[in-house]
């Protein structure tokens, strides 16, 4: 269990989207509550549905939210399951959206669930009871399709190396013997401040956990189910998600995606959004101090636009 939960970019969440109130809100990735309760604080006039697929978060979550129990609803699914869910339950477009990708402190900081080396655990890294562990993936996956997911989803220079390393040693079953493993194959540059292991571990919890697939599938009909002057915001943790976000919301403005060659737009762009934060917005320094977690931290902002 985590010591404390913070929340990342709290205060921005609430600026971007409290003028979106009265309605619903939609947290699409309630985690801990801690963005919901600052929220329902903020904005007496929102009624929450709250989403996670990690039964442990949702349990915290609710009792987290209990001083607000009659205007929350907190239901067990993945975030891409979002639009499906306002239909399936009849609820009115929402007026604001929320997404907070990654890992919760929860998972975080409970070695048994497998996300960090930092302490030892079985190799599990699962947001959710259901699907294939991390154990599982680099105890059958080829070399071919290890290398390609260290590659494609940390961005490790050296992953095929350590794809070959794993299928040799394997089976494995643990982080301690994963990190070990990495920190054999992959050198710690001179000044390098993040572990040989991070973006081997990265890899394996996007592929584990589909959490590219799902941001790709969540957006847009996300997007499209707000009512107009609606809001949406979602914060991203590495490049890969802010780099989905970012072109998957410069679309939706109305910006060509056609391929830079073609002599003329073919892709007849909607304008659905206005985007607010030209730039995203990142925490300050004082919350990288009190939450260094945070450091990373992406917040990107977009509003339905009228008649769209």
């Amino acid at each position: 269990m985590p010591s404390i939960h913070i929340p990342v970019l709290t205060q921005p969440i609430v600026e971007w989207l409290t003028p979106s109130a009265p309605g619903l809100l939609v947290d699409a990735t309630l985690g801990l509550g801690g963005h919901a309760a600052a929220l329902l604080s903020a904005a007496p006039g929102f009624q929450l549905l709250g989403v996670d697929r990690d039964p442990e978060a949702v349990a915290e979550a609710r009792r987290r939210l209990e001083p607000f129990a009659l205007r929350v609803t907190v239901v067990t699914e993945t975030f891409d399951r979002v639009p499906d869910l306002l239909a399936e339950r009849k609820l009115e477009p929402p007026s604001a959206i929320l997404a907070d990708l990654g890992c919760s402190s929860l998972q975080l900081d409970s070695p048994e669930r497998g996300f960090s080396f930092a302490a030892d655990g079985p190799l599990d890294m699962r947001m959710g009871p259901d699907g294939v562990t991390a154990a599982e993936l680099v105890n059958t996956a080829d070399e071919e399709e290890l290398m390609g997911i260290f590659w494609r989803y940390g961005e490790e220079r050296r992953s095929r190396a350590v794809a070959r390393a794993i299928v040799r040693q394997r089976p494995l079953s643990s982080t301690d013997e994963l990190s070990r493993l990495v920190e054999r194959v992959v050198p710690r540059r001179k000044g390098q401040k993040i572990h040989p292991a991070t973006r081997v571990f990265q890899a394996l919890r996007i592929a584990v956990n589909d959490e590219l697939g799902q941001l790709e599938r969540f957006l847009e009909p996300a997007v499209r189910s707000l009512r107009p002057g609606g809001r949406m915001a979602v914060i991203s943790f590495h490049s890969l998600e802010d780099r989905i976000v970012k072109h998957s919301f410069a679309r939706l403005q109305g910006r060509c995606s056609c391929p830079p060659d073609f002599p003329e737009c073919r892709c007849d762009p909607e304008t659905l959004v206005r985007v607010l934060t030209r730039s995203p917005v990142r925490p300050t320094e004082e919350e990288v101090h009190d939450n260094p977690r945070s450091r990373s931290a992406r917040l990107r902002v977009v509003e339905r636009r009228e008649g769209s």
